[in-house]
Order: C-alpha cells, then structure tokens, then sequence
C-alpha cells in the first residue's frame, strides 16, 4: 500500500542511481502508522531535534556577540555607540530572521524549485548592483552591502542559498546528460565564473569558495560522473592556487599563516590569528567564564564576526567549543538525512537541496574554525547562525527553514498525504 501512496502523481525523476545504500525506508525514520486516514500531529510534523539545536546556536551566538562587543565603545571606532548597540542589532536581525524563515516554511519546495532559475539571476544582479559606487556600502575597502537603512544586505550571502537551489535544480534538469562533460561543466562552469568574477571584484574570496564548493558537491551528490567531477575539481585547485600566486595581499596572508608567530607576521598580517590562538590557550578546558575575554577588549579584531569562536573558546574554554561543534556537526547530519530520506521518496530537488544546506553550514563551519585554531590560513568567513550579522543569521534561518519543509514533505508523503 505504501508503493501505492508514493506512486500517486508523476514524480520528480528516477532516483534507482541516487538511493544511498542502507538508507531506511521514511515509516522506519519517522515511526508512523501507514494508515493514511490518520491526521498529522503538528509537533509530528517538524524536526524539533533539528530545531532545537538551531535556536541553541542562535541564542548562544547572541550571549557571545554581546559578550564580545561590550567594550567595543571604549574604542575610537566606535565611541558613539552603545554598550548594547551591536546586541540589539543582532536581536533585531534574529525576529526578522523568524519571520523569514516562518514565510519560506510555507513555501512548497516544488515552487522552490521553479524559482530557483529567477532567483540565482536576480542575485547576479544583486551582485552587479552592490559594486556600483553610490548604491553599494563599502566597509574596510571591500564593497559587499547594499543599506536599506534599518538594515545591511549582503548579496554574497543571499547567493549562497540561491546557488544551493540553482545546482539543485540544474541537477534535476540535466541528469539524462550527467556523464557527459561538456553538457554538463559547459553552463555551470560559466555561470560559476561569472559569479566569481563578481565576488572577486568586492572583494570576497571566502564566499566564492564556499559557493564553488557547494555547487559542485551537489552535482556530484546529483550523479555526476566521477572523471567530469574530478577534472572539475582539479580545475578549481588550480583556479584557487592562481588566484593566490598572483594577489601579493593574499600570497603574504598564505606566508603569515605558516609562520604567526615570526616578529613581523605576529604584528603584521597574522595579527588576529596569533591573538585567536591566545585566546584558545588562556580558555583551556573550563574557560576564563562568560565575559572574561581579555582578547575581546581591542586586542583581537572582529571578534565579534569572523573570530567569535576564539571568544568562544576564551570564555567557554573546550567544553564550550566541543559543545558548539557537536551541535553543528548534528545540524549537518540531520540535513543530510532528511536529504537521503527525500530521495528515497523519488523528490530529487528536495534531497539535493536539504544536503545542499548541509554541505554549506558544514564547509563554512570548517573554514571558520580552522581559521580561528589555525589550520588554514586566515580568511574572512562568519561562523553560520552565531557570528555578528544580519544577512548571514537570516539566509542561515531561511535555509534551515527550507529543510525543515523538505522534512515536513517528507512526513506528509509518508501518511499519504498530497504535496504541494
């Protein structure tokens, strides 16, 4: 009887070859009852686990946020501002935060997936329009935001997700051509370039990293074949190393990271990333406690953003941090199953795209944090749902959201009932 319910409709494409193996059936994930006269309890009908978790990262980000630009009005740079200015800020881009991702949970994924096309253009054009001198916001030489007034938009951000349902999208559109190369690498490896020339041009080397992973993972996730993958992936490598050889900025940031503690990196180029591994060793197991960063009060620059995590580390010490990344690393796990358990039930969009959000929280949590304990070089990436700033937090809820309606779907197939 259940082959019976799925097999209502036509379907979004044969999924034989994406089928993880050992994936369980959804009654087996979900436990319901087969019978589909029965109603759907709404607290049956979302991930609360994966909810839960998500608003522990966001709750916490906001106790670490005010902790660590409490003291920032000491500073010249900021003398007119508030104790509590960066706080309400980030309290304010959480509601609307909410409210977006309330809207985009009530947003079918098959619309999703007719949008996507409109989307990732309109934010080419975002993209465009943020480095026209008078409309974009330049902020410390690099131009990313455009002002609505009550609140900075940055383009890059909301490109993320919108590449994350372009590639998903792309990989639906053209899987009866995914072993063949020039097919497929041919329009995205052209659309890819633009969007990086775009991004380069800001400049924001962290983002288009993220992006060009992303998309990539999820046409391999997507069935592409094996040589066509790895010739992409080899091309990316040496695109990167290039980019890195030819940009004397970027080339010293690479030799600071190697040697951060030479006299003139640790004052020069590996300033922040000297003081973040201070910050990590002062916190050691336990912690300085919550507020007792000395690294926060102007020795380590934005702690609030790119290198909240050392706070993390200073305050909380490594039960804070393990804390974090264990609650990251199940966001990320929780994603992909919900993923693996949409394609199970043959909607290839949405599996590609919950395992898309997966991926990208994933690889931007690991460049953060290898970038805050040392292991890569340093890189402007915020840390997903917890560093300061109001595109990031809300592109982060509305993905989330996104998948916590794949999961919904995925339930309702599972009692027979009809998706929109």
């Amino acid at each position: 009887m259940l082959k019976k319910w799925l097999n209502r409709g036509k379907p979004d494409m044969p999924m034989k070859n994406l089928v993880p193996a050992g994936v369980p059936g959804a009654s087996a994930v979900y436990g319901f009852n087969r019978n589909p006269g029965l109603v759907a309890n709404p607290a049956q009908a979302l991930d609360q686990a994966l909810i839960w978790c998500t608003l522990a990262l966001l709750f916490l980000g906001l106790v670490m946020v005010y902790s660590a630009t409490v003291a920032l009005p000491d500073s010249t740079k900021y003398t007119n501002y508030a104790p509590t200015h960066f706080l309400v800020r980030h309290a304010f881009a959480m509601v609307v935060a909410f409210s977006l991702a309330f809207f985009a949970f009530q947003i079918p994924s098959k619309s999703w997936q007719q949008l996507a096309p409109l989307l990732f253009l309109s934010c080419i054009g975002l993209l465009v329009l943020v480095l026209i001198p008078g409309i974009g916001k330049e902020v410390n030489g690099a131009r990313r935001w455009l002002s609505l007034y009550v609140l900075n938009i940055q383009p890059s951000e909301l490109m993320k997700v919108c590449a994350i349902l372009y590639a998903a999208d792309y990989a639906v559109r053209k899987q009866s051509h995914m072993q063949k190369l020039s097919k497929v690498l041919g329009p995205m490896a052209a659309a890819m370039t633009l969007v990086g020339m775009l991004l380069l041009l800001e400049p924001d080397m962290g983002a288009f990293i993220v992006i060009v992973t992303v998309v990539f993972a999820i046409l391999f996730l997507g069935g592409i074949n094996a040589r066509v993958f790895f010739t992409i992936l080899l091309s990316l490598v040496v695109a990167f190393i290039l980019l890195i050889a030819f940009n004397d900025y970027r080339r010293a940031r690479l030799l600071a990271y190697l040697d951060p503690w030479s006299g003139d990196n640790a004052q020069n180029k590996a300033y922040q990333l000297s003081h973040s591994l201070i910050a990590f060793g002062r916190g050691e197991t336990f912690g300085v406690g919550l507020g007792g960063s000395v690294e926060k009060l102007h020795y380590l620059p934005e702690a609030h953003t790119d290198f909240i995590m050392a706070v993390i580390g200073e305050e909380l010490g490594f039960v804070g941090v393990a804390l974090v990344i264990s609650l990251f690393a199940f966001i990320v796990l929780r994603c992909f199953r919900i993923g693996s358990q949409a394609i199970a039930l043959e909607k290839t969009f949405n599996g590609l795209m919950a395992k898309g959000v997966g991926i990208w929280i994933g690889v931007q949590c690991f460049i953060n944090m290898g970038v805050n304990l040392g292991l890569l070089p340093t890189k402007g990436l915020t840390l997903p749902l917890m560093s300061y700033g109001g595109s990031a937090i809300m592109v982060n809820c509305v993905a989330l959201a996104m998948v916590l309606r794949v999961d919904y779907e995925n339930r309702l197939m599972m009692r027979g009932g009809a998706v929109g």
